[in-house]
């Protein structure tokens, strides 16, 4: 089942979240407090057998200079030995209809690394395309 996280998936979400970006990077006290209260993002989760499997987090972004918003997919990590199920696909088309229908939301956007060719396919096969901007970044 494909569904938006709940305030008790917060210590499975640590431990996906550490299989995916490595261990100390947040909190399952952070988690929590971004579940009940960043209403800007929205948390999908895969769950097989009760036991959860995926997830997957979207940004609502908004900005005086456009009259829209829009939806950036910034997370989507699915264990090893689940994935080439369709559970990445299904986490998305979720969080696309389910923003459509709730915030109206018709342009999504994902970065994805430049190497991330398995998700490169399954993004092209939902529809997505690259596009002409670049991501810089910069630490201080």
């Amino acid at each position: 089942m494909v569904r938006l996280a709940k305030l008790e998936d917060a210590d499975k979400l640590y431990e996906l979240n550490a299989l995916f970006n490595g261990e100390a990077l947040t909190t399952i006290d952070n988690i929590r407090v971004s579940l009940l209260d960043n209403k800007q993002e929205i948390v999908v989760v895969k769950e097989v057998d009760n036991n959860l499997v995926g997830f997957l987090c979207a940004q609502i972004k908004r900005s005086f200079c456009y009259r829209e918003a829009w939806a950036e997919i910034t997370e989507l990590y699915v264990k090893p030995e689940y994935r080439k199920q369709g559970f990445a696909k299904k986490m998305i088309m979720f969080i696309e209809d389910y923003l459509f229908k709730h915030h109206n939301i018709v342009k999504f956007e994902i970065l994805t690394g430049r190497n991330n060719l398995i998700a490169q396919e399954v993004y092209g096969k939902l529809g997505y395309q690259e596009d002409n901007e670049i991501h810089l970044r910069k630490i201080i």
